[in-house]
């Protein structure tokens, strides 16, 4: 796992509007998030697989992050 990449996906995720993070469905809040980080970090197919999973195992934490943040 690369701490930059690590850094940048919670930076993305704070940086995202809470009611973004919290409307998108889980399928669409990987895939945007994914995106996001593949812009400055080009992936492999192996590497976008190892996001993937990892972002989706979070979901959970990002959503209770956003609406922490709109309380």
């Amino acid at each position: 796992m690369n701490a930059s990449i690590l850094r940048q996906l919670w930076f993305s995720v704070e940086q995202t509007q809470a009611t973004t993070l919290l409307e998108l469905s889980d399928t669409d809040l990987v895939t945007r998030l994914v995106q996001q980080l593949g812009k400055k970090h080009p992936f492999s197919r192996e590497e976008e697989t190892f996001w993937d999973r990892y972002i989706r195992s979070k979901t959970p934490l990002i959503r209770d992050l956003a609406e922490a943040r709109l309380s």
